[in-house]
């Protein structure tokens, strides 16, 4: 699948999901229903732990896979932006990170086998999500302590192995490294990555998508996003870019300031606009295309995709006006 993959890149431009979060809301899903059966009894709630879904509602989440590869995906991320110990702790749920991301990748891999087998022309492809936690291992969470750090490298880099390990068993094609908010986060992941590769003898490729947090032009650790390139340059990568915080039209400047400098593949996954003042994302599919068409009129992108509050639609309208585009060159 790596060579498919690779030669899909060359072709054309490769197009990404949208948002799980988004889809799974419309299910409305109440606490009895986030437990299922396996977790009826469990001490916490856990409503809102959508990753537990994969355990608990399986269907539900092969069907939001299934929605993006008809809507035009070539790639589908697995449900695991939140499955590392690191962040599974708030629902004290570090003892099934293993299950969480293996059980994600399989479901995510048997629906991307599934539209292979019907259109061997556009095989699909499977990115295991791994999120940057909620810890950030640069600065301190206390004003009062700037020496203080809520997590060290090493414990990161634990984490993300045990997250990395499950995926790959899974049957991921590509690890997916994104909202990036602080990079020293991200080197402990591309660490334990690069270690796990190592062990296996892989050569799985990776992508990493950084996070601009305001109208700064930088990331939350302080780098802009020539720094954030120059910063992770030295892995070998399928691609870097920039995915959520900001909508397509704010994330533009700072896809240019890094097209021209690399010779990775370029990825975006903006949300469909800014949030309004219910935290909910208003921009049509319509209008998040036509400043997408900006994109790749400036021939900036390999990888397309939404991030927050984008839909299928929104995925079936930047797939149509990337049908047939000549990609951004790039050195694989």
């Amino acid at each position: 699948m790596i060579n498919k993959l690779k030669q899909a890149l060359q072709e054309r431009i490769l197009i990404l999901d949208g948002a799980m979060g988004t889809m799974l809301q419309a299910y409305n899903f109440n606490e009895e229903d986030f437990r299922g059966e396996r977790f009826k009894n469990f001490h916490l709630s856990v409503k809102g732990n959508n990753d537990m879904l994969s355990l608990t509602q399986p269907e539900a989440i092969a069907e939001v896979h299934r929605k993006y590869f008809e809507a035009g995906a070539d790639i589908v991320e697995t449900n695991t932006f939140s499955s590392t110990t690191i962040a599974m702790a708030d629902y004290e749920m570090e003892e099934y990170v293993y299950d969480l991301n293996y059980a994600s990748a399989k479901i995510a891999k048997d629906v991307a086998t599934e539209f292979t087998k019907k259109e061997p022309h556009k095989p699909r492809f499977v990115a295991g999500s791994i999120g940057p936690t909620n810890k950030t291992a640069s600065m301190s969470p206390d004003v009062n302590d700037p020496g203080f750090r809520a997590v060290s490298f090493d414990e990161l880099r634990v984490a993300y192995k045990q997250q990395v390990e499950a995926l790959m068993d899974g049957g991921v094609d590509i690890l997916l490294v994104e909202t990036v908010f602080d990079t020293l986060n991200a080197k402990a992941c591309l660490f334990a990555i690069e270690e796990v590769k190592e062990e296996r003898n892989s050569d799985l490729p990776v992508m990493v998508s950084g996070t601009i947090t305001d109208a700064s032009g930088r990331t939350l650790s302080g780098q802009t996003a020539e720094a954030f390139l120059i910063s992770i340059s030295h892995i070998p990568l399928l691609s870097v870019g920039f995915n959520c915080a900001l909508g397509a039209s704010q994330l533009q400047p700072h896809l240019e300031a890094i097209a021209g400098k690399t010779r990775f593949g370029i990825s975006a996954h903006p949300n469909a606009g800014l949030p309004n003042a219910f935290g909910e994302y208003d921009e049509t599919p319509e209008q998040m295309a036509s400043q997408i068409q900006k994109y790749i009129d400036k021939n900036l992108v390999n990888i397309i995709g939404g991030c927050c509050g984008t839909t299928p639609e929104h995925i079936k309208a930047i797939a149509q006006i990337a049908e047939g585009v000549t990609p951004r060159p790039i050195s694989l």
